[in-house]
């Protein structure tokens, strides 16, 4: 029988990360040959695999890179099955591993093709299943160019990039800044220009159909009801129609019995609130319509034009689950 010295066992584990014993076990299997050893372990890994396959993995972690000259990025989910492992230091350095690789891909498929220390990033996968016990996957895979790319990582659970039109002065911190708005906030668009007209309309139906029925519970408990708009983003809201809604609000105040010589200073206010009211669809998914979660006062498109000539031209949100 072969010898087996701590040496030998402490390299297998170094190499694969198993743990000493299943290390020691796959080393008397193969009587000491160290590549038979590493095949066994992957072999393992392989049954472990497909004995989990049908499991979800819904933990792990969010993961960004970004290259030297910041005109590149990639966010990666390792994902797997418990928030214990998802935790766990040697499992978060996995994901870093990844992503770092991950950065010279285009794609996902790209990606799990690609060398991991002699194997490709799709097996080291099933090697790290039956190291770990849980299934591992590839959850997310999104890359982005641009002038200059920023990222934002929340706890390891969500992550976002950014891209701006050019290297503008404190272009990390507008980066950093709306990558964590797009974190938060959960954008979908950049701007309400982008929506299907059809979408909208379908969109607005719905909302208008929940909001009455909202509303019929809030009659029964005697309760304020909700507005129910018009409208619901940008899109819908022409020249006609603000046009009209200037002349509804004049009608008010005249009224009102408000001076015509004052009206001036109130149909501003009246009239920013009839856009707020009825686009709430561009407050939840355009992110430049978006208000700025630093400073409520101004919405994320307003931030960004403090910072001069520049633009966002994309964005990238990953989460886990």
């Amino acid at each position: 029988m072969v010898k087996i010295s701590a040496a030998d066992v402490k390299k297998l584990r170094d190499t694969t990360g198993a743990g000493m014993m299943d290390c020691k076990k796959a080393l008397v299997e193969a009587e000491g040959d160290f590549d038979k050893a590493i095949d066994i372990l992957r072999k393992k890994g392989q049954k472990i695999a497909a004995k989990r396959a049908d499991r979800e993995s819904t933990e792990g972690v969010a993961v960004t890179r970004v290259n030297a000259d910041n005109t590149v990025g990639v966010a990666i989910v390792l994902a797997c099955e418990t928030d214990f492992v998802g935790k766990n230091e040697k499992f978060v350095a996995l994901g870093g591993e990844f992503a770092d690789i991950a950065l010279n891909y285009n794609t996902k498929e790209e990606f799990l093709a690609a060398d991991f220390g002699g194997i490709t990033v799709a097996e080291k996968l099933v090697e790290q299943t039956g190291v770990i016990g849980e299934r591992l996957d590839i959850a997310s895979f999104e890359k982005l160019e641009a002038a200059y790319v920023g990222s934002y990582t929340h706890i390891g659970k969500i992550a976002a990039l950014v891209g701006l039109s050019s290297k503008v002065d404190n272009a990390e911190v507008l980066a950093k800044d709306v990558a964590m708005q797009v974190a938060s906030m959960g954008a979908t668009t950049l701007s309400y220009k982008d929506f299907d007209p059809a979408y909208v309309a379908s969109e607005t139906e719905a909302r208008i159909a929940a909001i009455e029925k909202e509303n019929e519970e809030l009659a029964r408990l005697g309760k304020t009801l909700k507005n129910v708009p018009q409208y619901i983003s940008m899109a819908q809201l022409t020249d006609e129609v603000l046009a009209k809604a200037e002349e509804d609000a004049k009608a008010q105040l005249a009224a009102e019995g408000k001076p015509e010589k004052i009206w001036d200073r109130i149909l501003p206010g009246k009239m920013n609130r009839f856009i707020l009211d009825n686009t709430t669809l561009d407050k939840e998914q355009c992110l430049l319509d978006q208000t700025f979660i630093k400073d409520e006062k101004k919405n994320v498109a307003e931030y960004v034009e403090s910072y001069g000539d520049v633009e966002i031209t994309g964005f990238k949100r990953i989460a886990l689950g």
